[in-house]
């Protein structure tokens, strides 16, 4: 079976550009691509020793979806403010789901040291080059394939490693590669400005718990060599363009992926029909989505 799908690449007549539909992506998020290239690189006697990842949620999804076809044990902790609807659907692909006592940077802290007391392989959402690898590059390659006349391309920044693949594919082919994270938690923008790697981080509470936590030093290098510029949205932006998105384009996105379109609607970004905002997960809790929906009453 082929774990990663070819998903979707559809003009938005709202916004005025194109949306890459990760959102459609097997387990609902972007994050498998990474999660599958690393897990099936690993040798048989890694296979039988399990992974242990750290997560917000999807790519604790990815890694049980392909530790599942590959016969793998994986364990995942999650951050505390991980969406439920992850943890459960990362519990039905057969992982071991552990809560986190805090936010991603605790997680990945338990993580490594369960991992080091079990001697699994730890396997990092971001600071892993063959995740960087298939999350970044190999969404690059397939947005070159689907729409060679792209000359702009917007996505969300977390820990980096999809802006920095996508930056390292697409840059040097004349492709403008924008990041977006939420000022409240934005441990790349902030790298970027004082020019240095913020390995260590301690943001603000954001809703888009996925894009929260700090850099790798290659991802920060990454980002800093390609990306042409990170833009930042408000929280409030961000909820408006989860409400927005379902009214309007009959999408669910979770925070983490409806930066790109806050941005895009905010002005932030120039979305024209050579654009491609990429859409990264659409694992939204259900309570949140009517939230959304609401505030734009």
């Amino acid at each position: 079976m082929t774990l990663v799908r070819l998903t979707p690449l559809t003009f938005s007549p709202p916004l005025g550009c194109f949306l890459k539909l990760e959102c459609l992506q097997r387990t609902g998020s972007f994050k498998l691509r990474g999660a599958a290239l690393r897990l099936s690189a690993l040798s048989s006697q890694e296979r039988g020793r399990g992974v242990v990842v750290a997560s917000a949620g999807n790519h604790g999804l990815g890694i049980a979806e392909a530790a599942r076809a590959l016969g793998i044990a994986a364990t995942v902790i999650v951050s505390r403010g991980s969406a439920e609807t992850k943890r459960e659907g990362i519990r039905r692909r057969g992982a071991h789901v552990v809560i986190s006592s805090g936010d991603y940077a605790d997680a990945e802290r338990e993580a490594r040291a369960w991992a080091a007391e079990r001697k699994s392989i730890f396997v990092s959402p971001f600071d892993d080059e063959y995740v960087i690898r298939g999350n970044g590059d190999g969404l690059g390659e397939e947005l070159l394939a689907q729409f060679p006349g792209v000359r702009r391309v917007v996505v969300p920044i977390g820990g980096g490693g999809l802006a920095g693949g996508l930056g390292r594919q697409l840059a040097p082919r004349g492709v403008q590669v924008i990041g977006v994270q939420p000022r409240a938690n934005c441990a790349m923008y902030e790298s970027i400005q004082r020019g240095h790697a913020l390995t260590v981080y301690d943001g603000q509470p954001t809703r888009a718990e996925g894009l929260e936590g700090p850099v790798a030093q290659q991802t920060y290098a990454l980002c800093r060599t390609h990306l042409d510029s990170i833009v930042l949205v408000d929280e409030a932006e961000i909820l408006a363009a989860i409400g927005w998105s379902w009214k309007m384009l009959g999408l669910a996105l979770e925070p983490s992926a409806a930066v790109t379109v806050a941005a895009a609607r905010a002005g932030k970004v120039m979305a024209e029909d050579d654009t491609v905002l990429v859409v990264s997960g659409g694992n939204v809790d259900e309570s949140l989505l009517d939230e959304a929906i609401q505030s734009l009453a």
